[in-house]
């Protein structure tokens, strides 16, 4: 449920185990701006500002990769409503599309190359409002491996300016879960290019759970996620919140209680 005031969306609170098909019946604004980071149509970010841009102020940056079993039938879109949210919320989100497995160009490693890249083009905005001094990455599910995986690489990571990484619901360990046998799980061979025991190098680059990840690294994660288990993110060795009662789309439904709890994360994470 939802109710609009003053120009903006204001999301009423839900139940937990959200559905993906709630998300997607949920009112949206739009960004303020869409930029192009690379020549492939694929390769653009949508840039969403807070609502209250009379302030003389720059605004934390929230750069965001959108998850989807790294597919292509999965696009920046379902997550709408969490960048309204969190524009709401005060904070300029950086969303970022990318080519997926079936994109040109996608899949491994040329999807991770399209989130590095986007990030990289994100330190020229210095035409906005926004606060470039100090970046947090947050992913959701397949784009919390990604924003993991960038963290990881902490030569990136100081040039960037990214100062913490949010994983939300994310794939921590890729070669254990090519072994499920969910519909997600089932795609990561298809993303990768074949199985763990076909290119073991080739998973072990791409594995989180094979990396020093960024020392300001955070998992949130629902105890009900039936896509992603709750075992991805409980055997890091990152700090866990676990969200009682909540599934793998709560965290990106800005009603419940786990976007709550990302909220109140963020609320400490900028200084």
């Amino acid at each position: 449920m939802a109710s609009t005031a003053f120009g903006t969306i204001c999301y009423l609170p839900e139940n937990s185990n959200v559905s993906y098909s709630s998300i997607l019946e949920l009112p949206v604004d739009s960004p303020a701006e869409v930029i192009s980071y690379g020549d492939d149509p694929l390769q653009f970010a949508e840039l969403w500002l807070p609502y209250n841009k009379s302030e003389e102020r720059k605004f934390p940056l929230l750069i965001f990769i959108h998850g989807g079993c790294w597919l292509n039938q999965f696009d920046i879109k379902h997550t709408h409503a969490f960048s309204t949210a969190l524009a709401n919320a005060g904070y300029a989100v950086y969303s970022i599309e990318y080519r997926r497995t079936g994109d040109d160009g996608g899949g491994w490693p040329g999807s991770y190359a399209d989130i590095r890249q986007a990030i990289q083009f994100a330190g020229t905005l210095t035409d906005y409002p926004l606060d470039l001094s100090q970046l947090i990455v947050a992913g959701h599910s397949a784009g919390g491996h990604l924003a993991l995986l960038i963290g990881s690489d902490a030569e990136f990571a100081k040039e960037s300016n990214i100062t913490g990484v949010v994983g939300l619901a994310p794939i921590v360990d890729i070669e254990a879960y090519a072994l499920g046998s969910n519909s997600c799980q089932t795609a990561t061979p298809q993303f990768m290019g074949a199985t763990p025991g076909e290119l073991p190098d080739v998973y072990n680059a791409a594995n989180p759970a094979r990396q020093t990840l960024h020392p300001e690294t955070m998992l949130l994660h629902g105890k009900l996620d039936s896509i992603v288990p709750l075992a991805q993110s409980q055997d890091s060795k990152s700090p866990l919140q676990q969200i009682d009662e909540a599934g793998h789309f709560d965290l990106i439904h800005p009603g419940t209680p786990a976007f709550q709890a990302l909220l109140k994360y963020l609320a400490g994470a900028y200084q």
